[in-house]
């Protein structure tokens, strides 16, 4: 049984806000992404649908998101030690965090 599927995707330097086929829009907490937190607004901005709308994919941050877990609010389970990982790994490559927030 699918829970939602997302037609649109908006973020901002706060909230990553879906708007839902049945009509709902969901918003949550940016910070509840640390991938999307440390984005720039370009890569933000750069996602893409999959699953016919049941997952958002941000191919420049390597972000999945599944639109059932935006809806029963639930935040991000990466482990802080593949965050870390990932945030090495952005330095390396010359990518600082957006505005320089921690996580």
């Amino acid at each position: 049984m699918r829970i939602a599927t997302a037609q649109y995707v908006t973020v901002t330097e706060d909230a990553l806000i879906v708007e839902l086929a049945d009509g709902r829009t969901v918003s949550v907490p940016l910070a509840w992404y640390p991938r999307l937190w440390h984005g720039t607004p370009e890569e933000r901005n750069n996602w893409r649908l999959i699953g016919r709308g049941e997952g958002i994919h941000w191919p420049d941050l390597d972000e999945d998101l599944s639109v059932e877990n935006l809806v029963f609010g639930q935040p991000s389970g990466e482990s802080q030690r593949s965050f870390k990982r990932w945030l090495e790994t952005r330095a390396a490559r010359g990518k600082t965090p957006q505005g320089q927030r921690a996580a």
